[in-house]
């Protein structure tokens, strides 16, 4: 398994300008790279890590236990932050980080079944409790609802036969593995776009897996909930990693930051927004980092104040 490198690791904790007695949430914990990095410089503060994988936080654990043990695991989804937090008596926070989309140990583990590089039994399920995986999906689910969530969530142009693809092989015998996927994939694409740079199941691998994980309605009540629990001088940074997950963070942001007057109202107000948008654009990884970290390539970071 490949070292875990986490994405703008340095921007996002510049960013989140930490208070050595702050309370921090991780989101995402993942590695656990970004709450190493926030735990070294909260000696006098708290931090509470985020992650519905077991893996995940066993494997942070080994890391932060080294650095200190003010810190608390929640083993949960990020959708259910606001409660977990108010469980432990927590109705405030500091400051927030999102490192969304899946994390390198998940594809680098083939029994995951979240990579179309290596042949594993379809699953890409983050909580490993939940019912539903990328199995129920591709065998189960109609072709209409098929072809929307390749449209939706992976922004597919061939969603259509793609999905013909699948449900014609399924007719044959279950698909039930990544590998197996793949191909049926690519008996749907035209060959100039097989030629092309660039996995041609990445697309479809995408949108099934936010679809098992229901990703993108969650992380927008997540990072609504974050922002009502944001201290004064508090800060909200989110890393995503494709246009539907940036889409979302960009629109809040922009909604929370911006005092909304009806068009043609002849007054001037004198009301201000509640939070501070800190970046008109989003931050992306330096040309150093694209070099040695290859899975930087498409992440965005936007942040957010509360004043």
């Amino acid at each position: 398994m490949s070292e875990h490198k986490s994405v703008l690791l340095k921007e996002a904790i510049e960013q989140l300008h930490i208070k050595e007695n702050g309370i921090y949430v991780d989101a995402t914990t993942g590695g656990g790279g970004h709450s190493l990095e926030i735990l070294k410089r909260i000696p006098k503060g708290h931090l509470f890590c985020f992650d519905q994988d077991e893996f995940a936080l066993a494997q942070a654990n080994v890391k932060l236990s080294a650095v200190g043990n003010n810190y608390t695991f929640i083993r949960s989804n990020f959708v259910h932050l606001k409660e977990e937090l108010e469980k432990r008596k927590i109705t405030k926070i500091d400051g927030i980080l999102y490192d969304l989309g899946v994390s390198s140990f998940q594809l680098d583990l083939p029994e995951r079944g979240f990579s179309y590089q290596q042949d594993a039994k379809l699953d890409m399920r983050m909580n490993q409790q939940q019912s539903l995986s990328a199995y129920e999906v591709v065998n189960q689910y109609p072709y209409e609802d098929l072809v929307s969530i390749l449209y939706r969530y992976g922004e597919e142009p061939f969603a259509k036969p793609i999905a013909k693809a699948i449900c014609e092989k399924r007719r044959e015998h279950p698909i039930e593995t990544t590998l197996e996927l793949v191909e049926v994939i690519k008996s749907a694409l035209p060959v100039k776009i097989l030629q092309k740079k660039g996995h041609p199941a990445k697309q479809t691998f995408q949108a099934i897996r936010i679809a098992v994980n229901d990703e993108l309605k969650v992380f927008e009540k997540s990072i609504t909930d974050a922002l009502d629990l944001l201290n004064p001088d508090g800060f909200a940074v989110v890393i995503t990693f494709h246009s539907l997950e940036d889409r979302i963070c960009k629109n809040i942001f922009k909604e929370k930051s911006t005092i909304q007057i009806p068009k043609g109202l002849p007054i001037v107000s004198k009301e201000e927004s509640p939070f501070e948008l800190i970046t008109r654009h989003a931050i992306v990884p330096t040309s150093e980092e694209l070099e040695f970290n290859h899975r930087s390539h498409s992440a965005k970071m936007r942040v957010l104040r509360k004043k």
